[in-house]
């Protein structure tokens, strides 16, 4: 059942986005305060933290993660003058936990169909626990947050704002999937994947939850699963738990781009958007097309 603070969120969301107000300060200020002002203005803003700090040792991702939130929440309150229910901390961490399964769920189930289906073998990798889960922590969840920030919280909400919920899935979708096209082993039909079992199911996670916290927890526990069990997240291989054995049709282990390029996951991350969208639906969540701002 859906709990009183969870409406109430949604219906401030529906409310916000509905009432969007004439920008004012000059030219230059309707620009930055323009949907798609404030969310070139944050993506820039949040990429920058993310290019300094993904890569870092120990808990710098993390440390980014917290900034980048920071910068999202300046922009979004000073650039946009918009209310952030989105990563309110009141609920955050039930939103995140829920989000934490779906994902586990989603790529667990995703690997033993391939497993069954004979692409995938495992053996332990040896590479000590404690230092790996530490890293895959780290790395997964200033990944998480980043990306989700950026093309959920900043790109999905200004484009809704618009074009409609739909046409803001479909466009960041699309979007999401081209940004990993220069991974390890990407071409057309992983974009492609990306964009439909990620983008889409993401997108339409946001427009059911509105909250952050909620896809970040999925988008998390998603890598963090892969990178554990050995297999290459979105074609990049880190150090995991696990070694990954994978033999067969490219088609059902998804080749060097691995598990995200197999059909399997695309269509059971498919089936899973469509659930979401109609979720959505339910709850009031997807909003037309607006008329512009004049």
């Amino acid at each position: 059942m859906m709990d009183t603070s969870s409406t109430d969120r949604r219906e401030t969301d529906r409310d916000r986005l509905a009432d969007v107000s004439v920008p004012s300060g000059g030219r230059f200020g309707r620009i930055c305060r323009s949907p798609l002002g404030w969310m070139l203005i944050g993506i820039v803003g949040v990429g920058a933290v993310s290019t300094a700090t993904a890569t870092g040792p120990g808990p710098v991702p993390v440390l980014g993660a917290a900034v980048a939130m920071a910068v999202y929440w300046a922009v979004l309150r000073f650039v946009a003058r918009r209310p952030t229910t989105e990563i309110a901390r009141r609920g955050a961490v039930r939103e995140a936990a829920l989000g934490c399964g779906i994902g586990l769920g989603f790529i667990l189930v995703s690997t033993l169909v391939v497993m069954a289906l004979g692409g995938y073998s495992f053996s332990w990798a040896g590479n000590g626990f404690f230092s790996v889960v530490a890293s895959a922590v780290a790395v997964q969840a200033g990944a998480a947050v980043t990306e989700e920030l950026m093309f959920r919280g900043l790109a999905l909400q200004a484009l809704e704002q618009m074009f409609g919920s739909r046409a803001a899935v479909a466009i960041t979708a699309l979007l999401f999937g081209a940004a990993h096209l220069a991974n390890p082993g990407a071409g057309a039909w992983s974009a492609l994947a990306i964009a439909v079992e990620a983008g889409a199911l993401l997108g339409a996670v946001f427009l059911w939850r509105r909250s952050i916290w909620f896809v970040v927890g999925m988008h998390f526990a998603w890598n963090a699963t892969e990178q554990l069990l050995g297999i290459p997240v979105s074609g990049n291989a880190e150090r995991g738990l696990l070694s990954l054995h994978a033999s067969g049709s490219s088609l059902l282990t998804g080749g060097t781009f691995s598990l995200e390029a197999s059909v399997v996951t695309v269509l059971i991350g498919t089936a899973l958007a469509v659930r979401m969208f109609v979720l959505a639906n339910r709850r009031g969540g997807l909003l037309p097309r607006r008329r512009a701002v004049r």
